[in-house]
């Protein structure tokens, strides 16, 4: 017996996760794409791998599925929420319309800005109920933003992490 999807999602929603916007291009084509993505963890020091889970319905999981495709994953700062809601809710225009981009190693789109990005070529992939777990191997990375804190999701809604002693 398995509890809804309902009752699994408020069980969830109070455990906090970064906010990442990932980024992808296709290898044939100058098609980029990119979607904000709260599931994502590392999972290796060596080789390097992160994950990221991708939902089947989303634009991102046909890109996702053709071969040669690399992506980015850009960890945002705590002041980088409207970029955070572009890449979440913006359908009908060019979401790499605003921000500081420009391209890693593997030629996928980075946030110049963003508190850290890991630049990825897609080592396996995994379907899993109604997503596909995407395991990158981490090509490039850059911390832009040491000091700053991430920005944070929690409770369906973002936060913002205190800092000192306080």
């Amino acid at each position: 017996m398995s509890i809804g999807s309902e009752q699994f999602r408020d069980a969830l929603r109070h455990f906090p996760a970064g906010v990442t916007i990932v980024t992808m291009k296709t290898k044939d084509s100058e098609v980029r794409h990119g979607l904000t993505v709260s599931a994502f963890s590392s999972i290796s020091p060596k080789p390097p791998l992160i994950m990221v889970a991708i939902d089947h319905r989303a634009n991102a999981y046909k890109i996702m599925e053709q071969e040669g495709t690399v992506f980015a994953v850009n960890i945002l700062a705590q002041d980088q929420m409207e970029l955070s809601n572009r890449f979440a809710w913006i359908k009908d225009e060019d979401r790499f319309a605003q921000g500081d981009w420009g391209t890693a190693v593997t030629g996928a789109p980075i946030l110049q800005n963003a508190l850290v990005w890991l630049d990825c070529t897609i080592f396996a992939r995994h379907n899993v109920g109604d997503n596909t777990l995407y395991l990158g191997q981490v090509q490039a990375s850059q911390v832009n933003r040491p000091e700053e804190p991430p920005l944070i999701y929690w409770n369906r809604g973002y936060r913002q992490l205190k800092l000192g002693d306080d």
